[in-house]
């Protein structure tokens, strides 16, 4: 897509207005963090907010739905169009948290020239079998649960799918930090969203495109995952290394979905992400220049 096209498309989204994106941090190489869902817009920002101390992080808010049907492509398109018109020139790396996980993959596939590395944190799932695991995994947590708080016990009626839903934050979590600042809380899930771009991905993986595309990820790549998250980190490792056989693997214990806001990983977390990202993606590069 020609320069002028891809501009047009970020000034659509709000993002060279500063609309539906924030800027963390004043120094240091560049990071853009995927928030997940798909469709959880604003969940990224403590992520977002943590890379800052070393980092100056783009936090964009994926399209929501409505104008078009939403797709794996249209994602990576506004992406790409984002890191053209946003970074100078400069090669971010891409830090993407469950679905933005997913996307900063999909992406690396077809632009890798265009950043330096990946770092996936809570990765969502690449076969079926994951996410047999996930679904088990949260429906025994949820009954537990519910076990020890029979006024829920009308719950245990619904679908697995809404039962999740509703309990995603009890299932996910270790022990979370409480949020501190109401404009830390993120926008309310686009359920039409999540539904057209996540079913999009799984006929993705269905027709044979993901994750063998992966064989052309030849940038530093690392996963970072809690030990207590419902999505097996083990299993989607082992499924990811067989087309990306460098990808490097980091397990947090006491430690759920989403490692930038639990109690016991959050620090070693950050170190770990800090030290990685300056290793392998920023080494030969130096400090990178503002946003």
């Amino acid at each position: 897509m020609p320069m002028n096209n891809r501009m047009n498309m970020t000034d659509k989204l709000g993002w060279n207005m500063n609309h539906r994106i924030r800027l963390h941090g004043n120094h240091g190489p560049l990071v853009i963090t995927l928030h997940g869902g798909p469709g959880a817009t604003g969940s990224a920002v403590r992520l977002a907010q943590g890379l800052s101390r070393d980092f100056q992080v783009i936090e964009p808010w994926q399209r929501p739905s409505g104008e078009i049907p939403l797709t794996v492509a249209v994602h990576i398109e506004d992406l790409h169009s984002l890191i053209r018109s946003r970074c100078k020139g400069e090669k971010p790396a891409l830090v993407g948290s469950s679905w933005g996980a997913m996307l900063a993959l999909a992406y690396a596939a077809e632009h890798s020239e265009a950043i330096n590395g990946i770092a996936l944190v809570g990765c969502g799932t690449f076969d079926k079998a994951s996410r047999e695991v996930i679904v088990q995994k949260r429906r025994l947590k949820i009954a537990d649960y519910i076990s020890k708080h029979p006024k829920h016990k009308a719950d245990l009626q619904l679908d697995i799918g809404a039962q999740m839903m509703k309990w995603h934050w009890m299932t996910d979590a270790y022990e979370p930090l409480p949020i501190d600042d109401a404009s830390l809380a993120p926008e309310p899930f686009d359920m039409q969203g999540h539904t057209e771009t996540f079913q999009d991905m799984l006929r993705c993986q269905e027709t044979g495109i993901y994750p063998q595309s992966f064989t052309s990820v030849t940038i530093p790549t690392i996963m970072l995952h809690g030990a207590d998250d419902p999505h097996p980190g083990t299993m989607i490792r082992d499924t990811l290394k067989r087309y990306i056989p460098h990808l490097q693997y980091h397990e947090f214990p006491r430690c759920g979905h989403d490692p930038e806001i639990e109690k016991y990983a959050k620090d070693d977390f950050f170190a770990v992400m800090s030290s990685w990202l300056k290793e392998h993606c920023f080494k030969m590069n130096g400090a990178q220049q503002g946003v």
